[in-house]
């Protein structure tokens, strides 16, 4: 996949992951799209390490939602921890 179709996924995948998480996440578009991103790296490690995935093959959507939301969720931690 090219870098802006990554992007494009990426931010979609974000979108989705923020809207499905409860709380408020308020961050901007770079950090919604490197969250996605994130969660499709996420998914397709995780995938490739129980035997879901090959080696090479990426995760689908639903499985790179999921990866978002793990990563929204550190990151909402590390960001509580970090303020107070």
């Amino acid at each position: 996949m090219s870098i802006i179709g990554t992007i494009i996924v990426g931010l979609i995948v974000g979108l989705i992951a923020r809207a499905i998480k409860p709380g408020n996440d308020s961050m901007g578009w770079i950090m919604t799209i490197l969250l996605g991103i994130a969660g499709s790296f996420v998914a397709t490690y995780l995938g490739t390490a129980m035997g879901w995935y090959r080696a090479g093959e990426a995760a689908g959507w639903i499985a790179s939602v999921i990866g978002a939301i793990i990563v929204l969720f550190i990151y909402g931690f590390i960001r509580s921890k970090t303020q107070g």
